[in-house]
Formats: structure tokens, C-alpha cells, sequence
């Protein structure tokens, strides 16, 4: 397992808190949402790509081209 795709979820969620606490304390509850959604975003590209990886091993394995 990539240890790496951990701590680039992790990094992101950690990211995306910090930010939308800050800018819900600073009463821009619009933007606080839009960063969330924008984080959500970039965790499910991220995770799109490696699962689109994890079938091209899949097929290269089983030598389903």
C-alpha cells in the first residue's frame, strides 16, 4: 500500500478543516462550504486515478488488453 496516498488525503482533510474553521469563524459560511466541496473534489480525483491505475494492473495481470 502507498503510504503516500495516506498523507495526501490526510494532508488535504487537515487543509480543508483548518480553512473552513477560520472562515467560519470569520462569518463567510458561502466560502467555508465552497472549500469543503473544493477539498471533496481533490480527494475523489485523487482516488479516481489510483483506482484507474488499480484496474490497468488488474487487466495487465490477468492480460485482459
Amino acid at each position: 500500500m502507498d503510504i503516500d496516498l495516506i498523507f495526501k488525503i490526510a494532508g488535504t482533510g487537515i487543509i480543508v478543516a483548518v480553512l473552513n474553521l477560520v472562515l467560519k469563524r470569520a462569518e463567510r459560511e458561502e466560502q467555508a462550504m465552497m472549500t469543503t466541496l473544493a477539498g471533496i473534489i481533490v480527494v475523489l480525483v485523487v482516488i479516481i486515478d489510483e483506482i484507474g491505475d488499480l484496474f490497468e494492473k488488474v487487466k495487465s495481470v490477468f492480460g485482459l488488453w
